[in-house]
């Protein structure tokens, strides 16, 4: 980072770096390049940021996307309709629509009652829905509990036992097209062996699906790769070999059967990061606290989720003392804390923070809670060692 750019910014915002995202996912395709007529979908919801949206749309990816919002910045961006896969449990009917209006290529269904909507509404279109169903294979991907999404007591996806019904009663509706199955066991997942459980019980699912005569073109696994929140320099491109290959040595694809995946962490989380300055240095009689102008509606990871971010002293540069502070933001709420007990070199009022790994449900969870302002955005270029907005 060019700290000396980054002063001249009014702070909190965030930094993109295009260098490393662009290196990101050249090991992500590299990793996956053998994998048999394999999609990979980018899981908007991440980061919508338009620069970084253009530059995964031009890497070749598609989009998986969880709103409307997300089905129309996708295409904005550059993503085809036709690699555009929509998610989420509760659609609207002017979601279904814009979508439909667009052509994407799936909707990943969670319930009967969607998957008749989505049918009365193209019905009424002229158009046919190409759908998938999200199955709930209760596979525990031992992460956080609120990132935990394949469990029985998830609100995602249907029932294993319902699988069979539900594409049965999807081939006597008119407007509709049963193409697969989709899957998502949760996220932030470090341990490939949920994965490989994952792969397994699809290979049972599949199993059942041939023994009842249904034929099934694509299997989509989601996503859920997590990355290294404590040591960024050390691991700042996850292990998508290790991650691809639990799916090629596991996972029993049918010939011409197409291979989709959902990843959006471990694409984008380690090229943001929230850059804060320094509002006071305030000693305490038990802590000394840091207290920055960014704060839980800008990052809002750690107040939900108890996440740690590595913090950063960017203008203490060769400052050799340290001391040991709570770094914790402005907002009017008691979780507004980033780090407990955290080291840094001595810090001082107007220093610039950076909270690392942020690229990846940061900026696009912002709020203005206590009427602040949403931050901003810098984009460092792959191209260039100039910032631009």
């Amino acid at each position: 980072m060019n700290t000396s750019l980054l002063q001249e910014r009014e702070t909190p915002f965030y930094h993109y770096d295009l260098s490393l995202l662009q290196s990101t996912l050249d090991h992500l395709l590299a990793a996956a390049r053998d994998l048999p007529n394999c999609h990979i979908h980018y899981a908007v919801k991440a980061c919508a940021t338009p620069a970084v949206l253009r530059t995964i749309a031009q890497a070749g990816l598609g989009a998986d996307c969880v709103s409307g919002g997300e089905v129309r910045a996708a295409f904005a961006q550059g993503f085809p309709a036709d690699k555009i896969v929509f998610a989420g449990v509760g659609k609207a009917d002017w979601e279904i629509r814009l979508a439909l209006e667009i052509g994407i290529s799936c909707f990943n269904v969670e319930s009967l009652p969607e998957l008749e909507n989505i049918n009365a509404i193209a019905r009424e279109m002229g158009k046919t829905a190409r759908v998938a169903f999200r199955i709930n294979p209760n596979v525990d991907a031992h992460t956080h509990a609120k990132i935990t999404t394949g469990l029985n007591e998830n609100k995602f996806g249907l029932a294993m036992d319902d699988m069979l019904p539900t594409i049965r009663h999807a081939w006597s509706l008119s407007h509709v097209e049963y193409v697969g199955l989709h899957f998502h066991i949760g996220s932030q997942i470090t341990d490939m062996l949920p994965f490989v459980h994952l792969a397994e019980r699809i290979n049972t699912l599949q199993d059942q699906l041939e023994q009842a005569g249904i034929t099934t073109a694509s299997i989509n696994v989601g996503g859920g790769l997590g990355v290294d929140y404590d040591h960024p320099d050390a691991h700042p491109i996850p292990d998508f070999e290790a991650y691809f290959d639990v799916f090629r040595r596991y996972l029993c694809l049918r010939p011409l059967q197409s291979l989709h995946f959902e990843l959006g962490r471990s694409v984008v989380a380690q090229c943001g990061s929230l850059i804060s300055r320094v509002l006071y240095v305030k000693q305490g009689h038990e802590k000394q606290f840091v207290i920055v102008d960014a704060g839980m509606t800008d990052l809002l990871r750690p107040a939900l989720y108890g996440s740690r971010h590595q913090a950063v002293n960017l203008s203490a540069e060769g400052e050799k003392a340290e001391a040991l502070y709570d770094i914790v933001g402005p907002i009017c709420e008691s979780s507004d804390v980033f780090l407990t007990d955290y080291r840094l070199p001595t810090t001082h009022r107007g220093d610039l923070i950076a909270f690392r790994t942020a690229g990846a449900y940061g900026e696009i969870m912002a709020s203005q809670y206590n009427c602040r302002r949403l931050p901003g955005h810098l984009i460092e270029p792959a191209d260039s060692n100039a910032l631009a907005q």
